[in-house]
């Protein structure tokens, strides 16, 4: 084992020990440290996409200590150990890439994506309790809902549950937009927000279909909503005014001159 990861590990042993370590990280179980695990590695993606490299490498540093964390509980809790979790996933990487470890030969991209598929749906059996166990099993509960609705989609279409273009899910589109206007109409909030679920999922589906990361293009989204609002702040308060003054025209005319200013000047902040 490398020099460093041993270090890390000994650290990580020494701060749980009981007579001698530190009382915060002495307390800490699998649970609570779920918060610490889901933030690091939001800062690990935060740091990729502002393209600060240094700032990742120790972004991934503090992700690593998580995985570090979380084996030192199990080891001393006699389920398992780091060696025992590097030993599986590299077991896993040799096993989904017999094109690279192996004399298998795939002729295209959908080919070799068409045998990762079937390698982890035979890792999903092999793991499943019984032989009821639906094909949607396995998929984190946990995930943001773009990320699962995604993955659950995905995993429907690898069984023939899809549509084979994308033409019928943008008529599916406009068909949940009608649902939701007559929910509204209906004034039941209940059904309103059941349609508006639906209306979301389709769109999900509608992003697979043309190959975009749902998670990924609302992200995006939101960061340009933010660029242009925060101009839209920037214009009125140089006029010596607040936002709660302004007519709704009056913001969507700086909204219209936001969009020009941005495209222009893309990588303005």
């Amino acid at each position: 084992m490398l020099k460093n990861t041993q270090q890390l590990l000994d650290l990580m042993s020494r701060l749980r020990r009981p007579e001698d370590g530190c009382p915060w990280d002495i307390k800490q179980d699998f649970k609570s440290l779920i918060p610490y695990l889901i933030e690091e590695a939001y800062e690990v993606v935060d740091a990729i996409e502002r393209n600060d490299l240094e700032d990742l490498k120790l972004e991934l540093g503090d992700l690593l200590l998580q995985v570090v964390f979380h084996s030192q509980i199990a080891q001393e809790q006699g389920h398992f150990n780091f060696e025992e979790v590097s030993a599986a996933i590299s077991d896993k990487l040799i096993r989904r890439h017999p094109h690279v470890f192996s004399d298998v030969v795939f002729a295209n991209d959908a080919e070799r994506h068409q045998a990762w598929e079937a390698a982890k749906a035979l890792e999903r059996q092999e793991k499943a309790k019984d032989s009821t166990e639906s094909v949607l099993s396995g998929v984190a509960a946990n995930l943001p809902a773009l990320m699962e609705c995604e993955k659950i989609q995905d995993r429907a279409a690898q069984h023939g549950f899809d549509w084979t273009e994308p033409g019928p899910v943008f008529d599916k589109v406009l068909e949940e937009l009608d649902e939701i206007k007559e929910a509204w109409q209906s004034g039941d909030q209940a059904h309103i927000q059941e349609e508006v679920g639906d209306l979301l999922l389709v769109a999900v589906n509608l992003a697979r279909h043309l190959k975009v990361n749902p998670e990924i293009a609302l992200k995006e989204s939101t960061k340009k909503f933010t660029r242009r609002f925060q101009y839209i702040e920037q214009q009125i308060t140089a006029s010596g005014r607040v936002l709660k003054e302004c007519e709704l025209a009056e913001l969507d005319a700086y909204w219209d001159a936001a969009k020009v200013y941005f495209k222009h000047n893309p990588y303005a902040s």
